[in-house]
């Protein structure tokens, strides 16, 4: 990987909560050093506003994003595909990492929970940039 940049596809099934909180952290932690992609199995219509607002309590803004299908394109590019939630509907393709993460989905879930996830994700992404061998600012 030391050749190109890393890339890294989150997925879960609505692409509204969970992996966009990982791209958003992942975004803020490594910057540029990492090519970030998301999607979900069923995107919903929209992101989950007690996400938005629990990474906004962080000052990263995941408010403009929209939940979209992730394409074959995108786990074929990717380095690393990391599965939150989506089991089998989750694409796994020979010769990729493959991850997967287990966390409550903040559908519905309070504001408190939702943070939970947060700081579950964070710690998560912190840990896939060390083994991406990427210093985090």
């Amino acid at each position: 990987m030391a050749d190109k940049k890393p890339s890294v596809l989150f997925l879960c099934v609505h692409n509204a909560g969970r992996s966009q909180m990982a791209a958003g952290w992942l975004r803020h932690l490594a910057g540029d050093a990492v090519e970030v992609f998301s999607g979900g199995t069923a995107p919903a219509d929209g992101i989950n506003p007690v996400a938005v607002e629990a990474m906004a309590e962080v000052e990263i803004d995941i408010a403009d994003e929209h939940p979209t299908r992730w394409s074959d394109g995108q786990a074929r590019a990717a380095d690393v595909i990391v599965s939150m939630g989506c089991g089998d509907s989750c694409p796994a393709y020979p010769g990729k990492r493959r991850e997967d993460w287990m966390l409550v989905d903040p559908a519905g879930e309070s504001l408190e929970v939702v943070r939970g996830v947060r700081d579950d994700i964070r710690d998560r992404v912190r840990s896939l940039i060390a083994s991406l061998d990427l210093v985090i600012r």
